[in-house]
């Protein structure tokens, strides 16, 4: 984890080296007040997509924003591995719980570069901290109890010891009433690469760090070291508008 921080922000500072030697003089006539910005986020504890953003920004003066966010994240132990079964599926053996992170957060952000109204690139650095609830929600596996008839429950170590005994995972969202909460907090730090070419709209990514903690541990797998403080690398892509 420490060498692909590392890695990240290294990459990120080269970029922010050599894109700033592309922004125009007149960089200073691309000025907005209020932006609204969606993004598909990517991390080093989620999967393929680890969730979804939304960020509302106002003007502070002409470099500073102040702006506020919510972020839906899928949170993952490290050592989950999927493992494919006789009936075309798979699950994840050992898993007994999802968490599902609500992040509410406040944060500043700063303009580096500016981009001129139609090219170029925008270059900010952000930082965010706010709280967190998590969704701690059964991970449901499938296995046989009898030749003809089969059950689903939350996964349990004491009784699902052997992963070829199990057929596959729950259905979507089942067993998800009976979820517990978890109260905690989180923080981040970034930089925002903006491109687009029209002053009302823009698209671009936010590379950054991100340092979350619950007042629990979080069972997401019984068999091995649980946490109740997690770290990642995240990559978001964003769209929004401004004006």
């Amino acid at each position: 984890m420490k060498k692909g921080i590392k890695y990240i922000f290294a990459s990120a500072f080269l970029m922010v080296h050599f894109l700033s030697f592309g922004q125009r003089e007149d960089a200073g006539n691309y000025e907005y007040d209020r932006e609204v910005l969606f993004g598909i986020n990517k991390n080093t504890n989620g999967g393929l997509i680890g969730g979804f953003s939304m960020k509302i920004g106002t003007r502070i003066d002409d470099t500073n924003f102040q702006f506020f966010g919510l972020e839906l994240s899928h949170v993952k132990n490290t050592k989950e591995a999927r493992y494919p079964t006789p009936l075309g599926n798979s699950f994840i053996f050992g898993k007994s719980n999802y968490l599902y992170s609500i992040r509410p957060h406040y944060g500043r952000e700063i303009i580096l570069f500016r981009k001129a109204p139609q090219q170029g690139v925008q270059i900010s650095a952000l930082a965010a901290v706010g709280p967190s609830i998590g969704i701690i929600a059964p991970y449901y596996v499938e296995y046989p109890i009898s030749r003809t008839e089969t059950v689903r429950e939350q996964y349990n170590p004491e009784v699902h010891q052997s992963r070829f005994n199990i057929l596959g995972p729950g259905r979507l969202f089942e067993g998800i009433g009976e979820s517990e909460l978890a109260i905690g907090a989180n923080a981040k730090a970034a930089l925002s690469f903006e491109f687009g070419i029209f002053k009302s709209s823009v698209t671009g990514v936010e590379l950054g760090y991100q340092l979350e903690g619950f007042t629990k541990e979080i069972p997401l797998m019984p068999t091995t070291d649980n946490r109740q403080i997690f770290q990642s690398v995240y990559f978001t892509f964003f769209y929004g508008f401004r004006k």
